[in-house]
């Protein structure tokens, strides 16, 4: 099992909508980064775990954990010209774009950025690096179990 950090805009898609959906599951949809695609692609597993991270707002920080539900497949946006997420590049037979369904576990407390930093333990999180802007990272074990003591 691996353990990952995905984040979220709350103006697009909160920890209150994802709490709403039907059965709390969501295809990850959107994502036109390489590097987030490749990880959801080729590393993500049914039952690996995750950190839900709201991002982009007056406090970023995790606000809950999901698990994988289901594995990589095409995303479907791609194929849309109607969506802000169409790829006329990308076809049924050589799709460009996946993503995952994550179902959500359970709401945490709010953990700020700004608490993050300050633990030695997490300095080689790559959500708190200098520059980084993935929408989705790998968290190292060591790191996940560390942050579990504190939700």
């Amino acid at each position: 099992m691996r353990f990952w950090l995905m984040k979220s805009e709350p103006d697009e898609f909160s920890i209150d909508d994802f709490a709403a959906r039907p059965d709390q599951t969501i295809a990850w949809e959107g994502v036109r980064n390489y590097q987030s695609r490749n990880f959801m692609r080729n590393q993500m597993a049914v039952g690996d775990q995750v950190f839900f991270y709201h991002s982009c707002c007056k406090d970023p920080g995790i606000m809950g954990i999901a698990v994988v539900s289901k594995p990589a497949y095409p995303d479907a946006t791609q194929f849309n010209p109607a969506s802000k997420y169409f790829d006329p590049k990308a076809t049924q037979d050589n799709p460009r774009w996946f993503n995952v369904d994550i179902m959500l576990l359970h709401r945490t407390r709010l953990i700020p950025i700004r608490e993050l930093r300050q633990y030695p333990q997490l300095s080689r999180m790559r959500v708190l690096q200098t520059g980084n802007r993935l929408s989705i990272t790998p968290v190292d074990p060591s790191e996940w179990q560390f942050i579990l003591q504190y939700l």
